[in-house]
């Protein structure tokens, strides 16, 4: 295989990946509590090049011609957990975080399964029972794992969610939102439905997050700069086409004018 093919190749479908990230950001730029992804990227190891039965030296030994690289991969895809800029709504159930932290939420799959799940979108309501959900319906939990039910969530006149979480309905308090931190947020997984679900490496921990009742956090996405990047990945991807033209060219030189006989 000609080695400038394989690097240019290595390279568009590393830029590829890259633009599959961004476009999901984008595409997540107005989704409440999003936290958009980066990659990085990584050279191969450079191998280190021998060569061996060469007519003119000792056919038994290997002589060094130093190294080569066979391309570029995606290093790592990450999380940005940085901070989004928080949005007044006015409505009750709308809750903005800020700082480290995570609604602890309580999913059912279509197994009947039940899990626990952790979010930053506090775009929540009511249902019919006077349960605490998301727009999903999926239960938001307290601090002791168990469902919020809010005593005539439908009439109560007032109800109040304080920074520490604590609701009161009336005056009364009724429960403590459940909020949860991780010492390696990295480790969460992507679960769905702008969702986390947390590996043991991600280590649990107590939140010391504020609640901002009658705001929602938005996406940390910044379009302009998603899309200057998108700009960036793609005249690499067009040098890396330019490459894949040029050796074509040459290869095609060397076999149809040079190697005729």
């Amino acid at each position: 295989m000609v080695r400038g093919l394989y690097a240019a190749w290595t390279g568009m479908v590393n830029e590829q990946r890259r633009l599959d990230v961004i476009s999901n950001n984008m595409a997540n730029s107005n989704t409440t509590g999003y936290k958009k992804q980066n990659v990085t990227s990584q050279s191969f190891d450079d191998e280190f090049t021998v060569r061996i039965n060469d007519n003119n030296r000792d056919t038994t030994s290997k002589y060094p011609i130093g190294y080569m690289n066979l391309g570029v991969k995606i290093g790592e895809t990450y999380l940005d957990f940085s901070q989004g800029s928080l949005r007044e709504t006015g409505n009750t159930y709308d809750l903005a975080l800020s700082g480290d932290g995570f609604f602890t939420i309580q999913t059912t799959n279509k197994q009947g399964e039940t899990t626990t799940k952790y979010t930053r979108d506090g775009s929540f309501t009511v249902n019919t029972e006077g349960y605490l959900v998301t727009k999903d319906g999926d239960y938001v939990l307290d601090t002791n794992g168990e469902r919020i039910q809010i005593p005539g969530a439908q009439t109560a006149q007032n109800v109040a969610f304080d920074q520490n979480g604590n609701i009161t309905v009336d005056g009364q308090q009724i429960a403590t939102l459940g909020l949860a931190s991780f010492a390696n947020p990295q480790a969460l997984l992507i679960y769905g439905e702008n969702m986390y679900d947390a590996t043991p490496a991600a280590g649990l921990q107590a939140s010391n997050a504020a609640v901002h009742q009658g705001y929602l956090e938005m996406s940390n996405t910044n379009v302009i700069e998603e899309m200057v990047d998108m700009i960036t990945i793609t005249r690499a991807y067009e040098a890396g086409q330019k490459m894949i033209q040029t050796v074509d060219n040459t290869l095609n030189k060397a076999v149809n004018e040079i190697g005729k006989v």
